[in-house]
Order: structure tokens, then C-alpha cells, then sequence
């Protein structure tokens, strides 16, 4: 599909500042499709080496649900061409999600096994400080690689819908900033609350304070405690639009096998284009925009992007650029 749209709003220069992406490139669903991976392509190397002749960016969320490898890490580095960028999610207990024991590493499972004794999930309110110091220290040093690399362009802290505007969550995110000092911190927010009109304003200028890149959200509509879309840019280096589907029936629900149940949906190409406008008026502020699909029912994510690449290039497919 060409969009004359999109064709009459191109600005070759703000055209390179945008790459899109998925979240994950290993999904069970998108595997098991068989229909983004060729035949034969079948090992982790040889799945990322194809995701990264198709795309220039993607985002980890492997790191959410537990720590990372240096070693991991390495091999992405080694993996993909010099210009590939990652996002990588920061791990669930950090943003105040509730963590169960199999999350953590083996050593802190067994120091922790009292908690766990008494408690299905650890939260980090309730974590030990120095174990909160020890999971921090391993983080960073998991994803060195990446950031020594050049190739890490943010780390996003995707806060639960529980997390509400207010002092503790302020001093929460401070503390975030100053153990990841150095990298550079995204932030999404999951409840509206931060972006009513109570609130907006200190949420952006929060972001903008502390040079955290805003996170732009595409959920579905009419949700009690969706985030709105906010088309505003808080770090002029780099502006992140994160997009989840619009299934309403899926948003909340909580007897979702997996992540790609609850984000199952397949955006039109109408609805890509009606917002190719707004993604150039983020390209027009920030020096780099990344456009991260997060529906990930086989290969929703992957075939989205691309259709949103081709509207974004007027309507021309065109392969990564590699410097």
C-alpha cells in the first residue's frame, strides 16, 4: 500500500531519523507462526543475524522477566551489524512488579527462601537492601556489552498500573536514575493518572528534568486505566511510541497464557497511516524516534512494521541502512 499521506508529509531527513522495530524477536507465537523466519532458520544466531537484515532496531523484554547475560549480551553484539541499536527492558522487580522466586538467580532464590515461604512474590519494597544492590550490580554488568558497543540506546523502566504519580514513586525513579548512571532511561507508565489534568504537566516535567525519554503509548481506547496517547517529546536525542494493539477485550485480562494473547492485534493500514503524521512530528523534535511494535501474536509485530516502514519511505520498502 502506498500512502499519499505519508508520501506528502516525507521529509527525507526526518525520514532517516525513524526506525521501527518489534519487541522480541524470539516469541513462542512468532516462532511457531513460521511465517517472519525462513526455512531453515532455526538457531538464536541465525534468528537474530535475519531479524537484524530486516530491521535496525529491536527491544530485549527477555530482561524483564529475569536478569540478563553479559554473555547474552555479547553474542547480540557480535550478532548484528555496527548501526544496530537495542532497547532493553529494565527487570521486573526494579519497576515495582511482583517477582516470583523462579525470576531471580538461583543464589538469591535460596537467600530469599523465607520470604518465599511465607509469599508467592517479592516486591522491592520488601527486598533486602543489600540484595537490592547485588540484583542492580548484575543488571549493569549484564548489559555492559551493549552499552560499550554503542548499540544500547535505552533502557526502558515499564512501570505497572499500581504505580500512581506521587512522592514515592518520584523517589523511586530517582533512585532508578542514580543505579543506572550512565545509560540512558525510558520511562512508560500504565496508568492514566499520570497524564490527567492533575498530573500531566509534573509527568512531563519530571521526564524533562531528568532527561528521560517519554514514552509515547498506542493502547486501546476507552480503557479505565489506559495512558492516553501523549504526543510529547522530553529528551530531544530520543522519542520512543511504543504500540500494543487496540484489543479491548485482551487489555485486562489476567487469564492470558502470554503476552502475545493480550496484545493480539493486527493494526490496518489504515490506522498505520493516520498516524505516520504524529510519528514525523516526533522525528521533527527528537533526533532519533524508534517506533517499538509490542503486538506480538505471531507476526503481527514484525508485519506491521514493515507496512508502517513503507508508509514512513512513501510507499518504498527499503532495507536498513548499514554505515
Amino acid at each position: 500500500m502506498e500512502s499519499d499521506r505519508a508520501s506528502e508529509s516525507a521529509d527525507p531527513d526526518l525520514t532517516d531519523r525513524i526506525a521501527a522495530g518489534t519487541a522480541s524477536w524470539t516469541d513462542k507465537s512468532l516462532v511457531g507462526s513460521k511465517r517472519f523466519y525462513p526455512k531453515g532458520c532455526s538457531s538464536a544466531e541465525q534468528r537474530l543475524r535475519y531479524y537484524a537484515g530486516q530491521f535496525a532496531m529491536v527491544e530485549v523484554d527477555s530482561s524483564y522477566y529475569a536478569l540478563p547475560s553479559s554473555t547474552n549480551s555479547q553474542k547480540w553484539v557480535e550478532r548484528t551489524p555496527d548501526n544496530f541499536i537495542f532497547n532493553i527492558k529494565a527487570f521486573r522487580l526494579f519497576t515495582g512488579h511482583q517477582t516470583p522466586q523462579a525470576a531471580l538467580p538461583k543464589d538469591i532464590q535460596s537467600e530469599l527462601s523465607g520470604h518465599y515461604a511465607q509469599h508467592r512474590n517479592l516486591y522491592y519494597k520488601d527486598t533486602p537492601a543489600e540484595i537490592r544492590d547485588e540484583l542492580w550490580r548484575r543488571y549493569e554488568l549484564a548489559i555492559r556489552p551493549l552499552s560499550e558497543s554503542r548499540k544500547l540506546a535505552a533502557v526502558l523502566f515499564q512501570f505497572p498500573a499500581w504505580v500512581v504519580p506521587g512522592t514515592r514513586a518520584f523517589d523511586h525513579i530517582d533512585e532508578c536514575i542514580e543505579r543506572m548512571h550512565g545509560y540512558q532511561l525510558a520511562t512508560e507508565f500504565r496508568r492514566n493518572l499520570w497524564f490527567d489534568d492533575a498530573h500531566r504537566q509534573q509527568t512531563l516535567d519530571f521526564e524533562r528534568a531528568r532527561n528521560l525519554v517519554h514514552v509515547v503509548v498506542d493502547a486501546p481506547p476507552n480503557q479505565a486505566k489506559a495512558v492516553p496517547a501523549v504526543w510529547e517529546v522530553t529528551n530531544q536525542s530520543l522519542a520512543i511510541f511504543r504500540l500494543h494493539g487496540r484489543n479491548v477485550e485482551t487489555w485486562d485480562d489476567r487469564d492470558a497464557q502470554a503476552a502475545s494473547d493480550r496484545f493480539n492485534y493486527d493494526y490496518s493500514d489504515e490506522e498505520l497511516d493516520a498516524l505516520a503524521p504524529r510519528i514525523f512530528e516526533l522525528a521533527s523534535q527528537a533526533l532519533q524516534v524508534q517506533v517499538i511494535f509490542n503486538n506480538n501474536y505471531e507476526d503481527q509485530g514484525q508485519r506491521n512494521a514493515k507496512t508502517l516502514e513503507k508508509i514512513i519511505n512513501g510507499g518504498v520498502y527499503r532495507k536498513p541502512r548499514r554505515d
